[in-house]
């Protein structure tokens, strides 16, 4: 059976990357796919990307990644573009959208968000129908079948549930958690590129890393916004929510 390793969300947050890499390698893993938002929050966006380019196999670009790239006026943004630099911003900017494959007899689709979009972002608990156009391909997908098995990043909330016979599942996020706080990746375990149906299994995987660590790293880089992202990362509540 092959494994894959699916990480999403790190935001420059290399003390959960380097826990959940070593989870990954202690388990015999080998490949990595990274569903985007390697950047900002985070005071190690520069090196989590170095570190993700070496370590995984496919990265699809993240709506951070996206809007990171482009001019702006907030001075939190410049801080995080002054770190990474111009190479690595053009990386970013040329990521690809989505990963598609076979797997034990099923198309497999991984993006960011969603099938269509950077910037679309689907809870566990919307409608029926977002959840199921979630299955569904794009002009932005290298094809516009319908998925059997969906992942993506971007809310931080992992999930799975099974809806009319398919499997969608959320990846929840390694360096920014808003569920419980510890790092979350899943792995998928089946037959890579076999068309016939046969055992495919899918692992949540949670990691508690140094989550002090993370937030001095931050106050030794004096990045803004500390106070909001010191209490993401202590509580997994979202910064939004009051």
């Amino acid at each position: 059976m092959d494994q894959i390793a699916i990480i999403s969300d790190i935001h420059g947050n290399m003390p959960a990357l380097e826990a959940v890499l070593k989870d990954i390698e202690e388990r015999g893993v080998q490949t990595i796919f990274c569903l985007g938002d390697l950047i900002g929050k985070g005071p190690s966006s520069d090196a989590v990307v170095d570190l993700i380019r070496h370590r995984c196999e496919q990265v699809i670009q993240g709506n951070w990644d996206d809007f990171i790239t482009r001019p702006c006026e907030s001075e939190t943004l410049k801080w995080h573009q002054r770190l990474l630099g111009e190479e690595r911003l053009a990386y970013l900017a040329a990521l690809p959208f989505s990963i598609e494959f076979m797997m034990s007899g099923k198309l497999v689709r991984l993006y960011h968000a969603s099938p269509r979009s950077l910037y679309e972002r689907t809870q566990p608990w919307d409608s029926l129908d977002q959840r199921l156009s979630l299955f569904e391909g794009s002009e932005l997908c290298p094809s516009h079948s319908a998925a059997e098995l969906a992942g993506y990043g971007d809310i931080h909330n992992a999930y799975l549930q099974h809806l009319n016979g398919k499997t969608l599942f959320n990846v929840g996020s390694v360096g920014n958690p808003l569920d419980i706080t510890q790092a979350s990746y899943v792995i998928l375990q089946g037959k890579l590129n076999s068309l016939e149906q046969e055992a495919i299994q899918l692992q949540f995987v949670r990691v508690p890393y140094d989550i002090e660590q993370s937030i001095s790293d931050a106050i030794e880089a004096e990045m803004p916004d500390l106070e909001a992202y010191s209490k993401e990362l202590r509580t997994g509540i979202y910064r939004g929510i009051s």
